[in-house]
C-alpha cells in the first residue's frame, strides 16, 4: 500500500469516526441542552488530556508565548464548540456539514488580514461560488431559518478563526497549551450554566458521553497519522466524505433525508472548497496554505480536535 493511499484511508477513518462522534452529540442533544452535553464531554476528556500532558516532553511551562492571540483563540474555540454542538441538536446532519464545509472558504478570507495571505481572481470566484452554495442550502425566504442555522454559521466562522490562529501562533506554542486552554474555559463556562440547564443523566447517557470523548480523541489521532503519512493535498479533501456519513446516519437513526437544496448547495460548496485546496497544493500559489492545514470541522481547534494543533506545516515536528 502506498503512503498516499494509506494516508487517504486513515483520513477517511478519521472523518468516519468524527461523524460517529457527531451522531452521539445529536442523540444526547435531543434530551439535554448543548451546554450540558459539552460540559460532560469536556469533563470526560480531561483524563485523556492529562495523559497527553504527562507524555508531553516538550520543555517549558503552560504559559503561552502569545497571550493575546491565545486568549482570542481560546474564546473562539469555545464558541465554535458551543455553536457546533447546538447546531447538531437542531438541524439535520447533512445540513450541518454543508454549512461547516464553508470553513475552508472562510479560512481563506481570514488568512488575508491575519496571515498576510493573498489570493487572486480564481480563488475569489471560488469563494463567491462557495458562499452562493451556502445560501442555496439555507434558501432564505423559502424555508424558515432558525437558531440552529445561526449556530452552524457562527460555528463555521469562529472555527475558521480558530484554525487560522493555530497557523499564526502554532509554531511558537506547545501543543498541550493549545489543547488545554479551550478545555479549561469550556469546562468552567459550561459549569457556570449547569445550575440552570442540568438534568440528571442515567448511566447509559454518561457512558455515551464517555464514548463521545474517546471518539473525538481517536479521530484526532487518526488524522494526525494521516497527515504524517500523506501530503495535506491528499488528506484534506477526505473531509467531504462526512456528507456520505451524514446521509447514511441521518436515514438510519433520525429518519432524515437530504433535500435537493442541500444536495445542490453541498455540491457547489465542495467543488469550490476542492478547487481552493487543490490550487493551494501548488507551491507557487501559497506558502502558508492555511486551508490545507485546517480540515473543516466545527470544533476545529477545541479539545476534541487535536489534529488542528498537532498537524502543523510539517507534522513530523
Amino acid at each position: 500500500m502506498t503512503p498516499n493511499l494509506r494516508g487517504a484511508l486513515l483520513a477517511l477513518a478519521a472523518f468516519g469516526t468524527y461523524a460517529t462522534h457527531d451522531i452521539l452529540v445529536k442523540v444526547l442533544g435531543g434530551s439535554y441542552s448543548s451546554f450540558q452535553v459539552l460540559f460532560f464531554n469536556c469533563l470526560m476528556t480531561f483524563p485523556l488530556l492529562t495523559l497527553l500532558l504527562m507524555a508531553d516532553r516538550t520543555p517549558g511551562t503552560l504559559i503561552p508565548h502569545h497571550v493575546f492571540w491565545t486568549a482570542i483563540r481560546t474564546v473562539s474555540a469555545m464558541l465554535t464548540a458551543v455553536g457546533g454542538f447546538f447546531a447538531f441538536s437542531q438541524l439535520p446532519l447533512a445540513q450541518c456539514y454543508a454549512i461547516f464545509f464553508a470553513m475552508p472558504l472562510l479560512i481563506t478570507l481570514m488568512a488575508v488580514p491575519l496571515l498576510g495571505e493573498k489570493f487572486g481572481l480564481r480563488r475569489s470566484l471560488a469563494i463567491i461560488a462557495g458562499l452562493v452554495g451556502v445560501i442555496i442550502v439555507l434558501r432564505p425566504g423559502t424555508a424558515p431559518l432558525g437558531i440552529g442555522h445561526l449556530a452552524a454559521l457562527s460555528a463555521a466562522c469562529t472555527g475558521a478563526l480558530t484554525s487560522v490562529l493555530v497557523r499564526k501562533i502554532g509554531n511558537d506554542e506547545r501543543s498541550i497549551v493549545l489543547m488545554l486552554y479551550p478545555s479549561v474555559l469550556i469546562f468552567f463556562a459550561m459549569g457556570l450554566l449547569m445550575p440552570a440547564y442540568y438534568l440528571p443523566m442515567p448511566v447509559g447517557h454518561l457512558g455515551l458521553s464517555a464514548v463521545m470523548s474517546i471518539l473525538g480523541i481517536a479521530g484526532g489521532l487518526l488524522i494526525i497519522a494521516a497527515y504524517r503519512t500523506a501530503p495535506a493535498i491528499i488528506v484534506a479533501p477526505m473531509q467531504y466524505s462526512q456528507l456520505l456519513w451524514a446521509v447514511l446516519y441521518g436515514e438510519l437513526f433520525f429518519n432524515e433525508r437530504i433535500d435537493i437544496y442541500t444536495g445542490i448547495g453541498s455540491a457547489i460548496i465542495i467543488a469550490s472548497g476542492l478547487y481552493i485546496v487543490l490550487r493551494e497544493g501548488t507551491p507557487r500559489v501559497s506558502e502558508t496554505r492555511p486551508v490545507l492545514q485546517a480540515p473543516a470541522r466545527p470544533e476545529a481547534a477545541a479539545f476534541t480536535r487535536k489534529s488542528q494543533v498537532l498537524g502543523r506545516s510539517d507534522p513530523r515536528q
